[in-house]
């Protein structure tokens, strides 16, 4: 009796169950459809956001990686230029007069006239006469082809930066201005090429000479310091940590704190580093070598993290075979587990180099931001990097900077991406697989 009414009422039930399993799994299936679904979206998004970001700093920046440049007949007047007061001389009047053969209808005799065509030039013309004729003074008496840049305003408008509808009050360049750019245009004195200035020259306050050298230099004096810090530092630190540290609070209290500073706003380092190695230390301020040591305070948690993980990763049979064969445990952690970690841990050290070449409140901070036209030699001279250049030039009133900023942030970019690839490439290229 009691078997035959556990058969009859065990049936329904049995009937009930699968019917439930098959309702479960058709939500379950929808809800993994949605969740793909959401993914792709959410990836969909991001990439679309990535290629806004970068069509637009390439549709304004590349107009930055070509530069106006006007070619003239330069006769070095001895009577404007001397060999025996080299480097002082009228270099400006010698390109003036040069300049003003092209242009008959201005009159030489009115002075305004006169300083108004000067302005074609670029300010960095006379210097660039004056660096030749220095370097040859043979040069003096003699005339000479000079591919010189135009000031900023004739760039941006042989850039159709400048409407020439727009009515003559609200526009940069008057229309006499602009019917001798058009005369030295038919004459074929005007060309774009290539502008290597952008990236062979230091800082100007002149759009069309100001250039990212002395921002490059610094960034790596700065790179170069934060590495032989946080590098031997960061591994040092996860080497104990994960494989000799006794397992207590002490060591529980450090790792949080580790995980913790990997998460602490940039720019409390960059307060850090003002007053500890600024005020207290003395080290000069916009040194590379002081921004050096504020990103590799930033660096070095990320280091750690990824060293750890890296050692982790190692099977522990490798360590057991080691100690099996009677290695110690120094030998054991430098001898087997830390070369074979050694791919993730150059990963995760690549990776974190290249968030500190990005970061720029830290800079700014300890005056990573100042004025400086000439590169840096050593450490501890002054400098810029790229993002604190960025910031610089983004700030300025010319108009010229605005495709200088865009072309700034793809070089930025680019090194970042760079970075990024060769961290990929070390990764596949030494990763092994147990």
């Amino acid at each position: 009796m009691t078997d035959s009414t556990t058969e009859m009422t065990g049936a329904p039930r049995r009937h009930a169950t699968t019917e439930a399993v098959r309702a479960s799994i058709g939500r379950r299936h929808r809800k993994q459809v949605y969740v793909k679904a959401l993914g792709l979206g959410a990836i969909s998004f991001a990439f679309l956001m990535l290629s806004i970001l970068v069509i637009s700093l390439a549709s304004s920046g590349y107009k930055a990686f070509t530069q106006t440049h006007i070619t003239l007949d330069v006769f070095v007047d001895s009577e404007e230029i001397s060999a025996e007061k080299l480097p002082r001389g009228g270099f400006d009047d010698v390109l003036t007069a040069a300049l003003l053969v092209h242009l008959p209808e201005v009159d030489a005799s009115d002075r305004a006239t006169r300083r108004k065509a000067e302005g074609i030039l670029s300010k960095g013309a006379q210097f660039q006469l004056r660096d030749m004729v220095v370097a040859d003074p043979g040069l003096i008496g003699q005339t000479v082809i000079m591919t010189v840049p135009l000031s900023d305003p004739y760039d941006q408008l042989n850039k159709d930066l400048i409407d020439r509808d727009t009515d003559e009050a609200n526009r940069r360049l008057k229309n006499d201005e602009i019917s001798w750019f058009d005369t030295l245009e038919v004459e074929g004195l005007i060309s774009t090429p290539l502008n290597t200035g952008l990236i062979t020259n230091a800082d100007s306050r002149f759009p069309e000479l100001a250039g990212l050298r002395g921002a490059l230099i610094g960034s790596a004096w700065a790179l170069l310091v934060c590495f032989l810090i946080s590098f031997p530092l960061g591994i040092g630190a996860a080497i104990y940590l994960e494989e000799f540290a006794p397992r207590n609070r002490i060591s529980d209290f450090i790792e949080v704190n580790i995980n913790n500073l990997a998460a602490v706003p940039s720019v409390v380092f960059g307060l850090l580093a003002l007053a500890v190695f600024i005020g207290w230390f003395g080290l000069p301020r916009s040194a590379p070598l002081v921004g050096g040591m504020t990103l590799a305070l930033m660096t070095m948690p990320t280091i750690i993290i990824a060293t750890r993980a890296a050692l982790k990763s190692v099977p522990p049979s490798i360590r057991e075979a080691a100690l099996g064969i009677g290695a110690s445990q120094q030998q054991v952690v430098f001898g087997h587990v830390l070369p074979l970690a050694m791919p993730g841990i150059m990963t995760g050290t690549i990776i974190g180099l290249a968030q500190a070449l990005g970061e720029t409140a830290p800079l700014l901070l300890i005056g990573m931001n100042a004025f400086i036209t000439s590169a840096p030699s050593t450490p501890l001279d002054s400098a810029t990097a790229l993002p604190t250049q960025i910031f610089i030039w983004a700030d300025s009133p010319e108009r010229g900077f605005v495709s200088r900023t865009s072309a700034a942030i793809l070089v930025l970019l680019t090194f970042l991406v760079t970075m990024n690839a060769i961290a990929i490439f070390l990764r596949n290229r030494f990763e092994r697989k147990w």
